[in-house]
């Protein structure tokens, strides 16, 4: 699992809602944070100002996931994060919820690029916030109502698993 968060500041409207007024260096508009499982099929979305800091969404972002996780003792649940989410605090919270954290460090990330066929594993939410993004609709936020933009995310999410599903059944069709 991999945990993100992902601004617009191309919003057209005030700070309605969710928005973030203009203080935090006049960062306005939204910010997505999502969770992913390790193939990049969305888990959960939270949204909430441009100016929030990344570490103050993972709480929200943990609560709504949608899926159960397994019950059984012996599945280790690994949560990979940047190294925006660097704090004691942000560790813990994962130990709290059953995960194994890993963080990169700051500074740690820049040593490892050396390395031949190197990718950084949060790439897989990168990937998903980019399909997102190719829904028009969400590439510039429009609605002034939360709970709308939060509609239209849950069924871009839903479409993308879909989409995945489909994707993998057509693999396994070949096989």
């Amino acid at each position: 699992m991999a945990i993100y968060g992902w601004s617009n500041d191309k919003s057209t409207f005030g700070w309605r809602g969710n928005r973030s007024k203009s203080t935090d260096r006049g960062k306005k508009g939204t910010k997505r944070s999502l969770l992913t499982e390790g193939n990049g099929i969305p888990l959960s979305v939270v949204v909430d100002g441009a100016n929030r800091h990344d570490k103050k969404l993972v709480k929200g972002t943990l609560d709504a996931i949608i899926i159960e996780r397994p019950s059984s003792d012996n599945v280790y649940q690994n949560m990979c994060m940047d190294k925006g989410y660097d704090f004691p605090d942000i560790r813990e919270l994962a130990e709290d919820y059953g995960y194994t954290a890993h963080i990169r460090s700051r500074g740690e990330e820049n040593n490892q690029k050396k390395i031949p066929g190197y990718r950084a594993r949060r790439w897989v939410v990168e990937r998903t916030h980019s399909w997102l993004n190719r829904f028009r609709r969400l590439l510039i936020r429009w609605e002034k109502k939360l709970d709308n933009y939060l509609a239209l995310l849950h069924f871009a999410c839903a479409w993308i698993t879909s989409e995945h599903l489909d994707f993998s059944d057509r693999l396994l069709v070949q096989r």
